[in-house]
């Protein structure tokens, strides 16, 4: 597989299925109506700003303004701080005004997006300056929230990583299981070959099976829990070979050891940890009644 044709799988452009998804989350969180909002008149009104309590890359607003557009379109958002931007601890990132009851009822669902992205996006920014200077990218992966593919795909890119396949859709992926189940690693790609004209990656656990998924003109190698010696070896051997096929090394590496994988020649690094790892970031929305 190529370098243009791994390249941001999935866009950072916001997914189709982003209202879908906020949708969603609203009736889960509302059901047939906000009980404690009811407390509240009808007619009030109040200003509200969004805090962030740590540093963090802010990424999720889209799916935080989709959240009060569904509540209440008349809701006015102003944003401080541009999507992607890294935010330091106590900014105010956003100010809104309109109806009190909206405003709270949709805080938490507005708020849990907002946290979830963010902390993808600032661990996606992370892992990304860990291999600067080198040319290896880090990819993502499917260990996503189930529900979130899209968004946490989004946010990646946002935090400047890049994306892998969205799902079993869209790329072929061989990995042990189908080898085990097709035989050998020469025939699951000859099936591969044979059901598709994508590109074919395949996983690899030794030398052995690199050298026959290079005989077997693999398009791209998933180099799974190479060591970093193994890793040069793959590289050189690889290169050596004429083959133009992309490497990819996977492992459950931590941020400590990409630089040093990186530096190995391989293209690029995935990490699970982007998108299944997470903190969320802390944030808090501070009312202030304006018309009680």
């Amino acid at each position: 597989m190529s370098q243009a044709e791994h390249k941001k799988r999935f866009s950072d452009s916001v997914p189709d299925d982003m209202p879908k998804v906020v949708s969603h989350a609203l009736a889960e969180d509302v059901g047939d109506g906000d009980l404690t909002a009811r407390l509240v008149a009808t007619h009030a009104t109040a200003q509200a700003t969004v805090i962030v309590q740590e540093d963090a890359v802010i990424c999720g607003r889209p799916w935080f303004d989709e959240v009060f557009r569904q509540l209440e379109p008349g809701i006015n958002i102003e944003w401080l701080a541009t999507e992607g931007d890294t935010a330091e601890a106590e900014q105010t990132i956003c100010c809104l005004a309109g109806p009190t009851r909206s405003l709270l009822t949709g805080e938490r669902s507005a708020l849990n997006f907002l946290q979830t992205l963010s902390a993808t996006a600032t661990a996606a920014r992370r892992y990304a300056d860990a291999v600067k200077g080198t040319d290896c990218q880090i990819l993502d992966t499917r260990k996503t929230v189930p529900g979130l593919r899209s968004a946490q795909k989004y946010a990646v890119a946002c935090g400047g990583a890049r994306n892998h396949r969205l799902g079993l859709y869209d790329a072929i992926l061989i990995k042990e299981n189908h080898i085990t189940a097709a035989g050998s690693v020469a025939a699951a790609i000859a099936q591969a070959r044979a059901t598709s004209d994508l590109p074919v990656q395949i996983e690899v656990e030794n030398l052995d099976q690199l050298d026959e998924a290079l005989a077997a003109a693999a398009d791209s190698l998933l180099l799974d829990n190479f060591s970093d010696a193994l890793l040069k070896e793959a590289v050189d051997k690889t290169r050596g070979s004429g083959a133009k096929t992309v490497l990819e090394a996977s492992g459950g590496y931590k941020i400590e050891q990409l630089k040093a994988t990186a530096e190995t020649g391989v293209d690029f690094i995935s990490c699970g940890a982007l998108t299944k790892n997470l903190r969320a970031v802390d944030f808090s929305m501070r009312l202030i009644l304006t018309k009680p």
